[in-house]
């Protein structure tokens, strides 16, 4: 039976993806910041770990608590939504600590297992803001842009170890509680956005609660899936879009041409 350890499950697309493997008869090991059991199943085939992706000390020591993995799912991450003169440098720096600097020391407390064993599959979840500039998403998406090239370069040194490096670009989720999680976020950091900025934060704020972005979405059993795929099929492209919409945005930005 083969293990996979996923970051940031206590909600959304970890905890889907959670699920997910578990019902495939793989070996979870769902991390969360705070563990909560009673949001999985209860299975011999599941452990919930705390880990803090920002602490050197959590990550290692889950990473004795794992052993042997087959794959590494980095997904967990905030959000942040502002502009950036209403964003204070605090702010920006935890938003790459969570979402890029995690995902990086994360990866790289795991990878001598997998050189050595030549095998395994890491896998960083992303954000199809990378593909269209949007506003009020500088931070953001510079968080998650740092995160694709880092992946890509990552994916070639480890060739020669038989060892892979995908990414997984989710669309717009809004069944999950990841924008009101940024929200707070953002609310508890001092994030403001200036008056002279008000209208365009107005007009944005209308086009995403209005649903004139798009009329589709992503579901996190989409992001399970590509997951899943990213996983299990080596024909795999680096670049996995997931979600109707993503897998639009992709297309109409030429990014599904990316091959494996």
């Amino acid at each position: 039976m083969k293990t996979i350890l996923i970051t940031g499950c206590s909600s959304g697309f970890g905890l889907e993806t959670a699920r997910y493997f578990m019902n495939r008869d793989w070996k979870v090991i769902a991390t969360m910041r705070q563990p909560q059991e009673a949001l999985l199943p209860q299975s011999k085939c599941l452990r919930v770990v705390p880990l803090d992706v920002t602490d050197p000390e959590s990550i290692r020591e889950v990473v004795e608590a794992a052993g042997p993995l087959d794959a590494l799912v980095n997904n967990a991450g905030v959000g942040l939504m502002s502009v950036l003169e209403g964003t204070p440098m605090s702010a920006v720096r935890a938003l790459f600590e969570a979402n890029t600097f995690g995902a990086i020391a994360v990866t790289q407390a795991f990878l001598p297992q997998f050189r050595e064993r030549k095998a395994g599959v890491i896998v960083n979840v992303s954000s199809t803001v990378t593909f269209k500039a949007l506003p009020m998403l500088s931070a953001y998406t510079a968080s998650k842009a740092a995160l694709n090239a880092f992946t890509e370069s990552l994916a070639i040194e480890l060739e020669a170890f038989q060892v892979r490096a995908r990414l997984v670009l989710p669309g717009m989720a809004l069944v999950t509680p990841f924008g009101q999680n940024a929200q707070k976020l953002t609310e508890a950091q001092g994030v403001t956005v200036p008056g002279p900025y008000s209208d365009l934060a107005r007009s944005v704020m209308e086009r995403i609660t209005g649903g004139a972005l798009s009329s589709l979405s992503t579901s996190p059993s989409d992001v399970a899936e590509a997951i899943w795929l990213a996983v299990t099929d080596p024909a795999c492209p680096m670049c996995k879009p997931a979600g109707a919409d993503a897998v639009e945005l992709a297309r109409s930005t030429k990014m599904l041409s990316l091959d494996p």
